[in-house]
């Protein structure tokens, strides 16, 4: 994955019954349309996480990674993880877990990579 790209997410704020709440996503271009694959954590707790890491900022780095597991035939599927890192002005570095929203998200997210 050395040549992969540098991907920002972004957060933005929305009102839900009175409720500031936060959406988290990327965008970019691709075969120049704009397009935005919506992140969320892994589960409804890393909400609490997520704020922690943007803090005071909108925006984050999103590291790429990989997972490899072994079924119990032995075969090795490897799929890619997403995190959401962010440091704070003391230098102290945040992360959490995220994921695409929708399979359509996961898509969008995959070209945006490309």
């Amino acid at each position: 994955m050395a040549n992969e790209k540098k991907l920002t997410v972004e957060r933005e704020a929305f009102d839900l019954n009175g409720k500031t709440c936060y959406s988290y996503f990327v965008k970019g271009t691709v075969h120049g349309r704009e397009i935005k694959a919506q992140l969320t954590p892994q589960d409804n707790g890393g909400y609490v996480i997520l704020d922690i890491v943007f803090d005071d900022s909108d925006t984050a780095e999103l590291i790429v990674g990989s997972v490899s597991i072994t079924n119990d035939k032995g075969k090795t599927e490897t799929f890619p993880s997403y995190t959401v890192k962010n440091t704070d002005k003391n230098g102290e570095v945040f992360e959490c877990p995220v994921k695409a929203s929708r399979k359509s998200d996961k898509t969008k997210l995959a070209m945006l990579l490309r």
